[in-house]
């Protein structure tokens, strides 16, 4: 989004690019198993134009569009994500890959340290602090009362300060 639409953006974890706290874009990953081995399908939707979402929807999600206040160029956007996505491939053969892809998601993301979140988890509702990522990339989350919580799943909200 920075370099083919010139918008500062914030990955909501786990999943979710944010332009001005409402939702922009989705990803989501899924690993299936291969006669070649393990592989990962991967899906990701951008809310291009205002006419991406319902109407209903405004107070959540926008859409480049809005965001920018002019329209995109689908082939422009696509060539700068397939181009990050092959760098982010090509990082993860490197020794210090994995580790890099998490020191980057880290620096573009408000959630990953000291963001107040609402974490809802099946039947489940956990409210702290984030504390960072795991090796695997499950959030840490520091409760009032100094417990740290990993979480794997679930739907994370922020919360304002009180």
């Amino acid at each position: 989004m920075r370099e083919a639409c010139s918008l500062e953006t914030d990955i909501k974890w786990p999943n979710d690019i944010l332009a001005n706290e409402r939702k922009l874009c989705g990803i989501l990953a899924e690993t299936v198993e291969t006669p070649l081995g393990r592989a990962v399908v991967v899906g990701i939707g951008v809310n291009l134009t205002k006419d991406s979402f319902p109407e209903e929807f405004e107070s959540v999600a926008t859409s480049v569009e809005t965001a920018t206040g002019r329209s995109h160029d689908f082939e422009t956007l696509l060539g700068a994500l397939i181009a990050a996505l092959e760098k982010h491939y090509a990082a993860l053969r490197e020794a210090d890959g994995p580790e890099a892809i998490m020191r980057e998601w880290c620096a573009c993301s408000s959630y990953a340290e000291g963001k107040l979140i609402r974490v809802v988890e099946s039947n489940e509702t956990l409210v702290g602090t984030t504390r960072g990522l795991e090796r695997d990339g499950a959030l840490r989350v520091e409760t009032d009362d100094g417990v740290m919580r990993i979480v794997r799943a679930g739907d994370v909200n922020s919360l304002r300060p009180k």
